[in-house]
């Protein structure tokens, strides 16, 4: 081997070493918003996202609570909180809400991870988050990549 050949291997192994790592897959704990980080984020803000399969959506959180959901073919109101780490969306007479762990993965890039259907499950036993939906905030440019990075 020679030692140009060397010295490339060790650059690559540097540079490999010195890139930030992908978000993990299982949600690890380490990157998820804090309770505060949520409330201040999403409160008065709307975004538009899309879920794995591709279908996108909009959704509206008003400073008092309440939301907005949109998609191709329907359209449901409901109430946003935070609960116990969790960004919930529980929408009225609609059962498809739920409790999110949320990831910021770029400056106006957010993954959601399910945990709950609840808050009351939240609180008490959230299932190991999955992914579920990455969003941006509707009013600035979104700075995601195109599909999952699990």
């Amino acid at each position: 081997m020679s030692l140009n050949h060397l010295y490339s291997i060790l650059c690559v192994l540097g540079l490999v070493m010195l890139s930030p790592l992908p978000a993990r897959a299982d949600g690890g704990a380490s990157g998820w918003m804090s309770d505060n980080d949520l409330s201040q984020q999403f409160r008065g803000v709307e975004i538009d996202g899309h879920y794995a399969s591709g279908r996108t959506f909009s959704e509206a959180y008003r400073r008092d609570g309440r939301l907005e959901y949109r998609e191709r073919d329907r359209e449901t109101r409901g109430r946003w909180s935070v609960e116990a780490g969790s960004f919930c969306t529980i929408y009225d007479m609609d059962s498809s809400g739920g409790c999110y762990r949320v990831k910021r993965v770029g400056r106006n890039c957010f993954e959601f991870y399910f945990v709950a259907r609840t808050e009351d499950q939240a609180r008490l036993d959230p299932n190991k988050p999955s992914w579920t939906a990455r969003g941006w905030i509707k009013s600035e440019t979104a700075t995601c990549a195109d599909g999952a990075s699990v």
